[in-house]
């Protein structure tokens, strides 16, 4: 089984892998000393390692070599958060998305929210740059589409409409070649259930200190749970205490 196939194995709703998220290759070394079955980055962390913003602030050719330098430092699958594909237009987003398959990337967080503007892509729009950045990696790459519907409203406004409108959006993008849906910002059980039980593709959750632990959302279905920026967050406090307390 390629590295490919394996990714995709690893989705078990239930079963839920874990993505502990790096930033860098020496990050994605350690997360794999720690037990990884796979590395996944996180695009906030990415950037914030790097000197940059988050919303693509780091440059394309930049985010490029950083996942060919973690492809190259670890023997496991490797997906890349590749934010909005660095591009509006279907046409370069699939040249975009060829570019990171051929750093040995084997799949890809690809966003609906409009980098730079505001609110989401409609649904169409956002089919046909799915389907480009399908066309631009092939069958086996796992494009995790991800879309900011919880992430745009505050918690409490979390219901059931706006589930029926991310499960709108997960059938039309898995129509257009997604394989995976990431919800990060949804994290009452009740509607994940919902969600779970009713897509077609796997769910994917961001944990969060404080929020739902592994056992319960494995419970509503969920497969796949990602760390996004804590990690990075909790190591740079470390690093920054550690600091204080040598340097005081």
């Amino acid at each position: 089984m390629d590295k490919h196939a394996t990714f995709a194995a690893l989705h078990r709703p239930g079963n839920p892998v874990i993505l502990f998220n790096a930033w860098d290759a020496g990050s994605a070394q350690a997360v794999a000393r720690g037990g990884a079955v796979a590395i996944a980055t996180g695009s906030w962390s990415v950037g914030a390692a790097h000197g940059y913003g988050d919303a693509e602030g780091v440059p394309l050719d930049a985010a490029l070599a950083n996942a060919e330098r973690i492809v190259r430092a670890v023997a496991l699958p490797v997906t890349i958060d590749f934010e909005g594909g660095y591009a509006a237009a279907p046409e370069r987003v699939r040249d975009n998305f060829a570019r990171l398959a051929a750093t040995g990337a084997i799949g890809a967080n690809f966003e609906d929210q409009v980098i730079g503007g505001e609110g989401l892509y409609p649904l169409a729009e956002q089919q046909a740059r799915i389907a480009a950045a399908r066309a631009g990696t092939g069958a086996g790459f796992f494009i995790n589409a991800r879309t900011d519907i919880f992430l745009k409203i505050p918690p409490e406004a979390h219901d059931s409409g706006r589930v029926s409108e991310a499960l709108d959006r997960a059938h039309a993008y898995a129509e257009a070649g997604a394989s995976g849906m990431f919800v990060p910002g949804l994290l009452k059980l009740d509607l994940l259930e919902r969600l779970c039980a009713k897509t077609p593709l796997p769910v994917n959750v961001m944990a969060v200190p404080g929020g739902p632990n592994r056992a319960a959302l494995a419970g509503v279905g969920v497969a796949r749970i990602s760390h996004g920026p804590f990690p990075y967050r909790a190591v740079i406090k470390q690093l920054e205490e550690a600091a204080r307390a040598a340097l005081g």
